[in-house]
């Protein structure tokens, strides 16, 4: 059984976000954001199509269409013309945001 988040939930578009957490987001969805929308409605009761990002601190659902989601990773130099994240960003990012991100079993940093 899902327990309900007692983290803040922050609605905003991607352009809104600091270049941290962008860049953070590009790094949890290396294939872009398209494949990863959720759809909710808002207090007015209309349907909204997000992509969810989870800090330690809030839930931020980042507005997005499933169209717009595939023209910002076709606007975005970080990612290739297939879609993906270049190696270049990847590994920019991965020692950027190194602590914040579980699933890199190499833990030889100590060359």
């Amino acid at each position: 059984m899902n327990t309900p988040s007692s983290k803040p939930r922050v609605i905003t578009a991607f352009e809104k976000l600091s270049k941290n957490l962008q860049e953070q987001i590009k790094l949890e969805n290396p294939e872009g954001f398209s494949e990863n929308l959720i759809t909710f409605n808002n207090k007015d009761g209309d349907k909204i199509s997000a992509l969810r990002f989870e800090t330690d601190e809030k839930i931020y659902l980042v507005k997005m269409s499933k169209i717009v989601a595939q023209q910002l990773i076709e606007d975005d130099d970080d990612y290739d013309e297939d879609g993906n994240l270049t190696d270049d960003a990847r590994e920019s990012y991965e020692d950027k945001y190194d602590s914040d991100f579980e699933g890199d079993d190499d833990e030889e940093d100590d060359d």
